[in-house]
């Protein structure tokens, strides 16, 4: 494999609306290039980039994956990316190394909602953008309509650099603006030149020159030569374009069709003349970033950006994130599942390795003289969490590991163990996602789960303060049990936990018993009383007891600090707490009433509303029992272009409606439990 310098490589990630055609356009970009001999399909199972098992079963892109294509002595690095809602958030970890982001519309339904959350994420990291209008071949499709739909919703700087020769079945070619030249496509992409047609000859003109005139905005002294000429040169209109892509003051548009190879050429070799090549920093010490982890059976992949310096095979670099050093083995060039071996890779190049054995996603890999760590990527925020529950007890013994591999390619996946309810959380960013998770636990690893909505840590307290006495004895033949306490039990305010408060002056209980009554009662406490919750936030002050010279000892007084809670609960008033949440929504002002509306539903309380450009922001606290299935209503009412976030605010007392139904369902899952007997 040859070994490309920087300034002939260009990482672009793959972006868009599910459905767009991003795998299905990379495949063909693979084609037109000779990399494969066959096009491959996604409705076949045989697009490069999408070879998961999972993948290719749901015909949808789960994950980022590589692939790389050679475009008149240029690498080009594609990094295919999914565009449903469950899995757009694998779309940043690519725009995090790339040069460039190429936007994928539907040349039938033109700007979709996770468009434009993909536009925002190219924004969010400061790439520049082409975009690529797809399916121009497909009945109803129209390029003039999903222009006009570009340009209104991300501005006027979206301009074509390429039209399209026909439409829908008659589509067949593409005018090149900048050239100014004319092409159709043979059924493998290739392009042969025709005179430009005249019928639409005047659009062209007009394309050109609105074309000429916002890069001449871009740059001051191309403006001066405008004014001067009336026009632009074609040298100054190219390095002006590469230049206005760069800076972010021009997106280019092509249109073709990716099924019928139609304008792939054209917008390759626009990707290869106007994309920014990566900063030269082969003279400095070598780094590279980890964007993506493959767990495969016979070991881990790791793709790498190689950030400054030079690569070599079998180097030995440090981890920054972990404090240890990896042996890198043999570089790779990765094209979906095929890898090939080369001897080094320059800034700017995607490579990667095998078997390293502590670094994953997100870590920084360099020399140990010159270390430097590069920030890690952001996910959003887990949107909703099943309990995970292994079907058998083999399946128990194998979950921990094959969750570990899953979580390393998956880092925008949760997995953790809910100290309260015991039950082990499995969040993600949507049902589909934690579905697709369990049935890769169950084809690739062979565990069988479960899945139901996780318990809410609901908790218990005491609304008034009693005095109390806890008294045990037992006597059955020998040396009998006898403890005797008698204790205050006071309500604190919410958040305070459990305070206690030695007040014994004098032998009425040694001390060395003492702390055994505070034993009794905090394990008590732990079990609860209603439903088997905890009971916090109140304290107990020991006041007086007694004790047997022979009888008492350590276990005796810790339960008469059980009895001792037992009465003081039953006297107390004592009430359940649920959680209650901050909630934070953004959705279309236009859907601003449903969602308010929606949320009070949730007995949630409206705190605020503010704007956020042309997105509505409602701030609400809301039980968090309420909340679990809030992603579907949420996507329901703005037609999934609406996000949450949500965190813990507070406890506060069930309603009680709600309180008997919650330790009704207790009771009848046993969770209650009787103490001990005499």
């Amino acid at each position: 494999m040859k070994v490309y310098g920087t300034q002939d490589i260009r990482t672009l990630s793959v972006i868009g609306h599910g459905d767009a055609g991003k795998t299905s356009l990379v495949a063909a970009m693979i084609y037109a290039t000779g990399a494969t001999t066959r096009l491959g399909r996604v409705d076949e199972g045989t697009a490069p980039t999408d070879y998961d098992e999972e993948a290719i079963a749901h015909k949808i892109s789960l994950n980022l994956s590589p692939a790389y294509v050679e475009v008149q002595g240029k690498k080009i690095n594609l990094l295919d990316t999914p565009g449903y809602t469950s899995f757009i958030a694998h779309a940043r970890p690519a725009l995090n190394v790339s040069e460039a982001a190429l936007v994928v519309l539907d040349g039938i339904n033109g700007v979709e909602v996770n468009t434009e959350k993909a536009w925002d994420y190219a924004n969010e990291f400061q790439v520049p953008t082409f975009i690529f209008i797809n399916k121009l071949d497909k009945e109803r499709a129209d390029f003039g309509v999903v222009l006009g739909q570009v340009q209104m919703t991300f501005g006027r700087k979206c301009m074509p650099l390429a039209l399209p020769i026909g439409r829908e079945k008659d589509f067949r070619g593409v005018v090149d603006v900048v050239k100014l030249k004319a092409y159709e496509f043979d059924e493998k992409g290739q392009a042969q030149e025709v005179p430009i047609p005249e019928e639409g000859r005047g659009f062209l003109d007009e394309a050109r020159e609105q074309l000429i005139e916002m890069v001449a905005e871009s740059d001051d002294k191309l403006m001066e030569n405008f004014f001067e000429s009336g026009t632009l040169t074609d040298t100054e209109l190219e390095a002006g374009i590469r230049k206005a892509v760069a800076t972010r003051n021009l997106t280019p548009i092509y249109p073709g069709s990716s099924l019928t190879m139609k304008g792939i050429v054209t917008l390759l070799e626009g990707v290869s003349d106007y994309s920014p090549a990566p900063q030269d920093k082969n003279s400095e010490a070598p780094a590279a970033f980890v964007f993506r982890t493959i767990s495969e059976t016979f070991g881990r992949i790791t793709i790498l950006k190689v950030k400054s310096g030079i690569l070599k095979s079998d180097a030995t670099l440090y981890n920054e994130n972990k404090s240890v050093s990896e042996r890198l083995g043999p570089l790779h060039t990765i094209l979906g599942k095929t890898v090939e071996k080369v001897t080094e890779a320059h800034t700017g190049d995607v490579i990667a390795v095998s078997k390293l054995k502590e670094t994953v996603t997100g870590d920084t890999l360099c020399e140990k003289l010159s270390p430097i760590t590069f920030p890690p990527i952001n996910y959003p925020e887990a949107a909703l969490a099943y309990a995970i529950v292994p079907k058998t007890r083999h399946d128990e013994d194998k979950l921990s590991g094959a969750i570990h591999k899953i979580l390393e390619e998956d880092p925008q996946l949760h997995y953790e163990r809910d100290e309260q309810t015991k039950e082990f959380l499995l969040a993600g960013s949507g049902q589909q996602h934690i579905e697709i998770v369990v049935e890769r636990l169950r084809h690739r690893y062979g565990v069988e789960v479960e899945l139901h909505l996780p318990k809410v840590p609901y908790r218990e307290t005491i609304k008034a303060s009693v005095e109390v006495q806890g008294r045990h004895k037992k006597q059955s033949g020998g040396r009998g049990q006898f403890g005797d306490c008698k204790c205050i039990f006071e309500p604190l305010p919410r958040g305070s936990g459990f305070l206690f408060e030695d007040k014994i002056f004098g032998g009425a209980i040694p001390s060395q018993w003492r702390p055994a009554v505070e034993k009794g009662i905090k394990d008590a406490a732990a079990r609860g009383y209603l439903g088997g919750y905890p009971l916090v936030d109140f304290k107990v002050q020991l006041i007086d007891g007694s004790y047997h010279s022979v009888d008492s000892d350590d276990l005796s007084f810790q339960m008469a600090g059980r009895k001792a809670f037992k009465v003081a609960i039953e006297k107390a008033h004592p009430v359940l707490l649920e959680p209650v949440m901050q909630v934070e929504v953004v959705g279309p002002q236009d859907n601003s009433g449903d969602l308010m509306g929606d949320l009070n539903s949730r007995r949630g309380r409206i705190q605020g509303m503010d704007s956020r450009g042309t997105q509505q922001v409602i701030k609400a606290i809301v039980p968090m029992s309420e909340m679990l299935n809030y992603p579907q209503t949420l996507n329901s009412i703005t037609g999934g272009r609406g996000t949450y976030h949500m965190e813990f605010s507070h406890y506060d007392e069930a309603p009680l409606h709600i309180a008997q139904k919650i330790i009704q369902q207790a009771q009848a899952e046993g969770r209650v439990k009787k103490d001990e007997e005499d």
